[in-house]
């Protein structure tokens, strides 16, 4: 029958006593089923989960440096014949993060990004005895706190190129967790994606310029 269609006027329907008999049955089927659904049934306990194995105690969280092979492409860059590859600096991964002391650096005017990279400089290179950061300048990196500038001991020697090459690596590395805006190193100009120019001067120190990101409150802790 269409949907429009006229009903059939002669169609019998049936008695009130038929109509309650054709419902009741399913009247108590429906409860039937309801009293099956809602009646207690004691859980079925879980099977325990497998206990794994113990684990050897983990060494307290550090920056590690991890030599690697020389990395070829444009990760490599050369200083004076020294390859500066970032391949050569690796951050160990810990789950339980250290607080870093404050380093060689004086933080009075540095904002935070600046920090965190002076005081990470400070624990993996050791070697590392004085790193500058606000002081006048023409432009506004120093003054504004969003610059370093790494001094290099015995910056002419084999030994102090080396070590330059290796910061600059570092920070190269670490250029989102630290804000890395720019390095300067050699005459080399460097970006997080690579060197983008030379006849830069900084042949005694590695500048290093951040994003800042504000000036600290007090309360920041700077973890490694």
């Amino acid at each position: 029958m269409g949907r429009h269609s006229k009903p059939n006027e002669h169609r019998r329907i049936p008695s009130s006593s038929l109509v309650l008999a054709m419902l009741a049955g399913p009247a108590a089927a429906v409860i039937a089923a309801g009293a099956d659904v809602h009646r207690d049934v004691e859980p079925v306990a879980a099977a325990p989960a497998p206990i794994p194995p113990p684990s050897p105690e983990a060494a307290p969280y550090d920056l590690q440096v991890v030599a690697s092979g020389p990395m070829a492409g444009p990760a490599d860059f050369k200083t004076a014949g020294q390859a500066v590859s970032v391949a050569s600096w690796k951050v160990a991964d810990r789950a339980v993060r250290q607080a870093l002391p404050t380093g060689v650096a004086s933080e009075r005017g540095l904002q935070v990004k600046t920090i965190l990279a002076a005081r990470a400089i400070s624990v993996v290179f050791p070697e590392i005895q004085q790193i500058g950061g606000v002081r006048a300048d023409a432009l506004r990196w120093h003054p504004n706190g969003l610059a370093l500038d790494v001094m290099i001991p015995n910056p002419s020697s084999a030994e102090g190129i080396a070590l330059g090459n290796q910061i600059v690596a570092y920070v190269i590395k670490n250029a989102e967790r630290f804000g890395m805006q720019d390095a300067i190193w050699r005459g080399v100009y460097y970006t997080p994606n690579g060197p983008r120019g030379s006849g830069n001067g900084h042949y005694d120190h590695v500048h290093i310029t951040t994003t800042g990101g504000g000036y600290p409150t007090g309360s920041e802790t700077y973890f490694r």
